[in-house]
């Protein structure tokens, strides 16, 4: 069984989760949001990357959705997490890497919208707890 991922920003953060999420058979994307790009902008911003290199794999893109060797993955425009349909998809975890919706109040949008526990990518702005691994983790 597989943890089932959405990835709110698909900035270089959300980018590197999702590459790295590639490489284990025990992650699954289900959903992207970033309401600044096209499915044809993040398939391009995928396949290319100036530090890690170009993308070994298939992507394709629809309107709705970019299929990286061979699964879908629905793609969002929301500016507001309550707005993205975690739970239609079935995320479990999302990862906040917007870097906009850091404390509990403003994350718990996703919570709202159907995941079950949201992973900030950069520090909380409020007492949101932070693990480090090798350090507190």
């Amino acid at each position: 069984m597989s943890i089932k991922i959405g990835i709110n920003g698909f900035g270089r953060i959300g980018r590197l989760v999702f590459r790295a999420g590639l490489t284990r058979p025990d992650v699954e994307f289900v959903g992207i949001n970033d309401p600044g790009m096209t499915p044809d902008y993040m398939a391009y911003m995928l396949r290319y990357d100036t530090i890690h290199g170009r993308f070994n794999g298939t992507i394709e893109y629809d309107e709705n959705s970019i299929t990286v060797n061979g699964h879908k993955v629905m793609v969002y425009a929301k500016m507001n997490p309550s707005e993205i349909p975690w739970g239609e998809i079935g995320a479990e975890y999302v990862v906040e890497s917007t870097g906009l919706f850091l404390t509990k109040e403003k994350a718990q949008g996703h919570i709202d919208a159907g995941a079950k526990k949201v992973i900030m990518s950069s520090p909380s702005k409020d007492d949101t707890p932070m693990f480090v691994c090798s350090v507190n983790l």
